[in-house]
């Protein structure tokens, strides 16, 4: 099994805040994170496919149509943008990072299957909050 990755970057905005709670609670729970002004991140993402390489490409999967999947339908959707206002598919939900990753799964997983001709399937999704915050996704 081969295992191709590919990192797309974007920055986003977003708050951590859980409407149910007050907002005594949600500092205490989310400090500086449920700052009612928002706060950004340079958010990094790399998307990892398996697979065995096609016997006329040498390809697991071509990357170059990998990178415009992942910039048409995660990066444009989600770059400069504010995930809490902003991108529809986060619509009622906490704009955590394990959160987000788990939507992004939900929009490539199908869509790396048909760029690959059922050659590569979706292995895991890491995204980095920070430099030294990331959450790894491997699917449910």
């Amino acid at each position: 099994m081969i295992y191709v990755s590919r990192l797309e970057h974007f920055n986003a905005a977003h708050k951590l805040f859980n409407p149910n709670w007050s907002l005594a609670k949600n500092k205490e729970v989310f400090g500086p994170c449920a700052n009612t002004n928002w706060h950004g991140h340079n958010y990094e993402l790399i998307v990892t496919v398996k697979g065995k390489p096609d016997p006329d490409t040498g390809f697991v999967i071509d990357l170059k149509k990998l990178s415009t999947l992942i910039r048409t339908h995660i990066i444009d959707k989600v770059d400069h943008k504010n995930l809490n206002l902003d991108v529809a598919f986060m619509e009622d939900k906490l704009a955590s990072t394990e959160n987000l990753v788990v939507e992004f799964w939900k929009i490539l997983e199908p869509r790396v299957r048909e760029i690959s001709n059922n050659i590569a399937t979706l292995h895991s999704l890491k995204l980095y909050e920070t430099p030294r915050n990331y959450v790894e996704y491997f699917g449910e």
